[in-house]
């Protein structure tokens, strides 16, 4: 079994970013929205943040009460769209209830989303010309590509369906020619698809949803899953699939420091895209 370190990974990407931006002399900057105090968000920014400062990415956090109109959000987005020294605007999800996620994130420029989540670029990668690709499901491919795991005509399961992982993930790996199952919340009988996956992708939020008996011998399993115990990480896949498996993602270690990597990428990118 090998672990698929995905710690050790953006290391190195970060080191190619970083190198980049100095041999370059390139001046990104990201601009982060967050609405109101969830902790989680809270955390996730701080650790982007952090690791824009670790590679020369200048940051800047703008962090509004939940109460904040949806349209004064949206005005300040369309502000930080025509502000030619902004290179990508990341709205922090969930946002609260009472606002139009989907309308929001759709005022960002294509050319500014990282997240890769507007119309425009979930358009681009269904159509198998990805502009800017969302940050998880790139992680993951580029993941599996480093240790130069096949996904050709792979059979590949995906559990869960979110918008930020789940269904990027399908066009993201069609577009690699793999055979892709997705299973959700009310899949009978998920092992029957499980247990067939030569890779198999989890991104449910569930402490050990997925079991030993779910998957077959020598199967490469991705964990995306995070919950929180006691203090203690966990991802979605039981500590005896460990036994089973080819390959696996460590939790934490393995996709969480992709999605931070990819995001510097898409950060870059969109620089790169506007300065034309």
């Amino acid at each position: 079994m090998i672990i698929l370190n995905g710690k050790e990974v953006s290391r190195k990407i970060k080191n190619e970013i970083k190198e980049k931006i100095q041999k370059e002399n390139l001046s990104p900057l990201l601009v982060v929205i967050r609405v109101g105090d969830d902790p989680a968000s809270e955390t996730y920014v701080k650790s982007k943040n952090k690791s824009c400062n670790e590679v020369g990415i200048k940051f800047k956090e703008i962090h509004l009460k939940k109460e904040e109109k949806e349209e004064n959000i949206i005005n300040m987005i369309k502000l930080l769209n025509n502000d030619p020294l902004v290179s990508g605007i990341l709205v922090q999800l969930p946002l609260p209830s009472n606002l139009d996620t989907d309308k929001i994130i759709n005022t960002i420029l294509p050319s500014k989303d990282v997240d890769g989540l507007t119309n425009t670029n979930k358009c681009s990668l269904l159509n198998n010309n990805p502009i800017i690709i969302p940050c998880t499901p790139k992680g993951i491919l580029y993941l599996l590509k480093e240790y130069q795991i096949p996904i050709k005509g792979k059979n590949i399961v995906i559990v869960g369906r979110s918008k930020l992982v789940g269904r990027p993930l399908i066009d993201l790996l069609l577009n690699e020619n793999a055979t892709v199952t997705i299973c959700h919340s009310h899949t009978e009988n998920i092992k029957e698809h499980t247990i067939n996956a030569d890779i198999l992708i989890s991104a449910v939020g569930k402490k050990n949803i997925i079991k030993s008996d779910m998957i077959k011998a020598n199967a490469v399993v991705i964990d995306v899953g995070i919950n929180k115990e006691n203090g203690k990480i966990y991802g979605d896949v039981e500590e005896s699939v460990y036994d089973k498996v080819s390959y696996i993602t460590p939790v934490p270690g393995g996709i969480g420091p992709m999605t931070v990597a990819m995001l510097l990428q898409n950060t870059i990118q969109c620089y790169m895209i506007n300065k034309k």
